[in-house]
């Protein structure tokens, strides 16, 4: 099943809706924190900070858009609080190991090299994800009426993208190549979380 097929369903029930604005945010925080734990503690650059920045106010926001359902729902975020909560966690962590391990095999990278690999062709594949699925739940929720809104995420998400690009273009001349793998590892990854989703739904 299609995202823009479940998320009217979601919008609609206020306790489901805070549990999937919990689920984006736990997402969010997670990739925030990987992007830490990717810098190198001298050479860490003003880009990688200010996204790890941004998606830790993306965490945020989301968690703070919660208070718009009524509900004083989700104060952590345990199983309970989310959405599909395995396939949630574990999603953005699967996707670095297979991108790691594709890294390793193909370039032969190791240690720090393979740290900001990882970070890069992961990112890249979220950002291209994110750039999908935030204007489709803003679509989602302009129809519904709801006060809830991710405007400015969406603003922020596109800006990532080309920062994304401009350092994968320093990182390998085949830049593109690499980058389309790590999207259809994503893509499989994103494909079993929607419908671990739809079950749930």
């Amino acid at each position: 099943m299609k995202l823009n097929k479940i998320l009217p369903t979601i919008i609609a029930d206020n306790g489901l809706h805070a549990r999937w604005l919990n689920t984006l945010s736990l997402m969010e925080n997670t990739g925030a924190r990987k992007i830490s734990a990717s810098e190198d503690p001298v050479t860490v650059t003003y880009i990688i900070l200010k996204h790890a920045a941004e998606e830790h106010r993306h965490a945020f926001y989301l968690k703070k858009q919660i208070e718009k359902t009524g509900t004083d729902l989700c104060p952590t975020y345990a199983d309970e609080y989310l959405v599909a909560s395995a396939c949630s966690k574990y999603y953005l962590n699967m996707l670095d190991v297979e991108v790691s391990r594709y890294l390793k095999n193909t370039l032969q990278l190791t240690g720090r090299e393979l740290r900001f690999g990882a970070y890069l062709l992961v990112t890249y594949a979220i950002e291209v994800r994110a750039d999908e699925l935030y204007p489709i739940y803003q679509e989602a929720l302009d129809n519904a009426g709801s006060k809830i809104n991710v405007k400015s995420i969406i603003l922020e998400e596109e800006g990532h993208l080309e920062e994304m690009i401009n350092q994968l273009k320093n990182f390998s001349p085949v830049w593109q190549l690499h980058a389309d793998k790590a999207v259809e590892m994503e893509t499989r990854l994103f494909n079993q979380w929607v419908n671990a989703l739809s079950e749930e739904i």
